[in-house]
């Protein structure tokens, strides 16, 4: 009867004595980013601009022009209608003509603009 309680005590010390868990954890990169040296030494990512205001300009001919204005003051998107296509014009600049393929030209503000699209003359639009 004394041989089962010390065969215990025994089994308890071999248990105690296994430590399963090491002092450190120990971390196994088995799948590496293969990008990681690319990405770390990429250059800085200039997010898109934010909307600055919406407009709907009224034109020298009568016509109704949809400006959307950005942050930054270096890009416009353009339309003549209100679900046209939108022609979108940017200048490297800020205040400088925004321009775009196809001879669009715009100059000016939230209030007042001059645009020159595509075969048409200048024309100033108002808010």
């Amino acid at each position: 009867m004394k041989i089962l309680p010390m065969t215990a005590v025994a089994a308890l010390l071999v248990l105690a004595a296994c430590n399963s868990k090491p002092a450190t954890p120990e971390v196994l990169d088995s799948n590496p980013d293969p990008m990681a040296n690319t990405l770390a030494n990429a250059a800085p990512v200039e997010l898109p601009p934010a909307i600055k205001s919406e407009k709907t300009l009224r034109c020298k001919d009568n016509s109704l022009l949809y400006v959307t204005f950005f942050e930054g003051d270096k890009q416009a998107v353009v339309r003549s209608k209100q679900d046209g296509p939108a022609t979108t014009l940017k200048s490297t600049v800020a205040g400088a003509p925004k321009t775009a393929e196809g001879g669009w030209s715009m100059t000016g503000n939230e209030s007042s603009v001059t645009l020159t699209a595509p075969g048409k003359s200048a024309q100033t639009c108002h808010a």
